[in-house]
């Protein structure tokens, strides 16, 4: 797990090297291990390295191919590697391949070794979260390429000839060759999903690679291409198996998934919550594990909202070596300037995870396992149960338009809620379906409050809606796994894998998600609706789990502690709150008296107006801040 950037095509070889160096500087907290640059009169490219895989100094990168024609910077990890290593040693028998001769035994060189031999299509072998870049010295090309599922970042954007990349805005920023000023059309994105979704950024000219695609790019052209994606890639191995042969296929995925991410030459351990993914990984890790598996967990000392016990119970049972995070709303609040600043992208969600991460990598972890991605790919989330009740309300097309918007004001008229202003947002809709349902569930201010907020007399097209669209009109998808497929291309990859990402690096530790392994990922969103109808809790995972997980864990309540969010921005950190929104309210794209008025009807407790339709334009402001972006 690294930090990368490189500059192509900037015309002076001293500047290059000194703003790849910058680059380099602005990201070392995802590589204090280890930092190098390359730099020629084409080229430039940085690394910064957190060592994880072959510790020696036979890791440094950029790395140069033994016989000198490609160099690489290269961040996350191969899974496969050993696998692809065997096979790229050997000489291809009637074929003009040879081997390659491996100087190191680092995943990195292996990368190397299979561009050499299959190029682009180099990335169809690997199984693992990356973000790389090669460069051939004999074509002047350059090759960066990121994972099928978002899990790894890569940004760049192409100013004055030069492209330049990196592992995050900061970094990019750094090397000034972009003015920091705000997109505006991304701006509405955030301010209505809490996030900027890929392939924009919040940053004008700041782009983000797409999941599944790389960049060809030389000294006259760059293109984008894709290698692979949600839709074309869903599995139809379980077509005509029965249901005990599904959960058998996926706890051989599973525990498959869960055994590679297993390999590194440093500590490890698992966050667990003592829900169902966490005890799930924590329970395979042990399964699959000759070493005592550490845990960590976050607790409260209220608690009839702790989950400590579940946790506990789980440590218990897999004997792990459990730390505990003794978690008060003071501590909390002492660090949150820290998790804050970590960010490299603003996000209305994220300090959980900064918290949780700098304690595992003070306990001596440099390396671990979380249960991301269970939710979203075994209907864990309400979101499943209400698209499927959905389809039982179709009656409400029938209504006439005028009588539905009529009925929409009414409710938000006389029951003022968040809840209410959704309904009656969707049923102004043209058509009630998951097309325009499913936005709306993710979306935080509505569009009619927006327009009380900004300097718009109309809103751009909603990102979501346009990201939803073919997975709607896919006739061959069964309806959760549209739920999964939407899920996973908006929330997940644009606000859990980047909050994740960030918030875990920004203190050093590497994060695996087994869930999302895309080999479990294909052949899930293939099974039918009937074998993960969310009937009870993941029902299909905790089937396919035999009795790996005990009863208290699988029927547990749904729970969860909330710190008093609400309570915090109108006390003690209400000077902080109000400095930062009065600060937005002054900015171009912004409608100050909207933007007070919002702050002040929070003050009041209107019920429209939670404390996270708060909260996180705070975080927008205090990040624009921070990084000194510009209207």
């Amino acid at each position: 797990m690294c930090g990368i950037n490189g500059l192509l095509g900037f015309p002076d070889k001293d500047s290059a090297t000194q703003k790849v160096n910058a680059m380099n500087e602005a990201m070392i907290h995802r590589g204090p291990d280890d930092g190098g640059v390359f730099v020629n009169d084409k080229i430039a490219l940085g690394h910064r390295r957190l060592s994880i895989i072959d510790l020696s100094s036979a890791g440094h990168q950029p790395m140069q191919s033994h016989d000198g024609r490609y160099q690489i910077v290269y961040n996350g990890e191969i899974y496969n590697f050993k696998e692809l290593k065997f096979e790229l040693k050997r000489v291809v028998s009637g074929s003009a391949e040879q081997a390659y001769f491996f100087q190191t035994n680092t995943d990195t060189e292996v990368i190397i070794a299979a561009y050499a031999r299959w190029g682009t299509d180099c990335v169809n072998h690997f199984n693992g979260m990356f973000a790389f870049a090669i460069w051939d010295n004999h074509t002047n090309e350059l090759f960066i390429a990121r994972d099928r599922l978002g899990i790894k970042p890569l940004y760049y954007c192409f100013t004055n000839n030069v492209l330049a990349f990196s592992s995050e805005i900061r970094s990019l920023l750094a090397s000034d060759l972009l003015p920091k000023k705000i997109d505006e059309k991304s701006l509405i994105d955030y301010l209505r999903f809490q996030t900027v979704h890929a392939p924009n950024t919040i940053v004008k000219g700041v782009k983000m690679l797409m999941p599944g695609h790389y960049i060809k790019a030389n000294s006259k052209k760059v293109t984008i291409h894709s290698y692979w994606d949600l839709i074309a890639n869903t599995s139809d191995a379980s077509k005509g198996k029965s249901y005990e042969e599904v959960c058998k296929d996926v706890n051989t995925l599973l525990t498959k998934a869960v055994e590679s991410r297993l390999i590194a030459d440093v500590p490890f351990g698992a966050f667990l919550s003592g829900g169902i993914d966490s005890s799930a990984i924590v329970g395979l890790m042990s399964k699959v594990s000759t070493e005592k598996i550490k845990t960590f967990s976050v607790t409260f000392d209220e608690t009839e909202f702790s989950e400590a016990k579940y946790a506990q119970l789980i440590a218990k049972k897999f004997n792990t070596d459990h730390h505990e995070i003794v978690l008060t709303p003071e501590h909390f609040l002492e660090q949150l300037p820290q998790a804050l600043k970590a960010m490299d992208h603003p996000s209305g969600d994220g300090p959980n995870t900064y918290i949780v991460s700098k304690a595992t990598k003070e306990a001596g972890i440099t390396m671990a396992l979380s249960g991301l991605g269970g939710d979203e790919l075994f209907a864990g989330y309400a979101i499943f149960n209400r698209s499927l009740e959905l389809n039982k309300k179709a009656w409400l097309n029938a209504i006439p338009s005028v009588i539905r918007r009529s009925a929409g004001s009414v409710l938000s008229t006389l029951k003022p809620s968040v809840s209410s202003e959704k309904i009656a947002a969707l049923l102004k809709q043209d058509s009630i379906n998951f097309q325009s349902f499913y936005p709306l569930s993710r979306q935080v201010l509505m569009d009619k409050q927006l327009l009380e907020i900004v300097n718009l007399m109309e809103l751009p097209s909603n990102v979501v809606s346009e990201i939803i669209e073919p997975i709607y009109l896919n006739k061959q998808l069964a309806k959760l796994s549209k739920v999964s497929i939407a899920e996973i291309s908006t929330y997940m990859q644009n606000v859990l894998l980047g909050d994740a990402d960030q918030m875990s690096m920004a203190s050093a530790l590497e994060i695996r998600v087994p869930f999302i392994d895309y080999t479990l990922v294909e052949y899930v969103l293939g099974v039918p609706d009937k074998y993960k109808n969310p009937t009870t809790p993941k029902k299909l995972l905790v089937d396919a789990l035999g009795d790996l997980l005990p009863a208290e864990i699988v029927n547990r309540p749904k729970m969860g502690f909330t710190f008093p969010w609400k309570d915090w921005m109108k006390n003690e950190l209400k000077s902080f709150c109000e400095q930062r929104i009065n600060s937005l309210a002054k900015r171009k794209p912004f409608n100050g008296t909207g933007v007070i008025k919002l702050w002040t009807d929070f003050l009041k407790d209107d019920p429209r107006v939670t404390w996270s339709r708060i909260w996180y334009l705070v975080v927008l402001e205090n990040w624009l801040q921070e990084n000194n972006i510009q209207d």
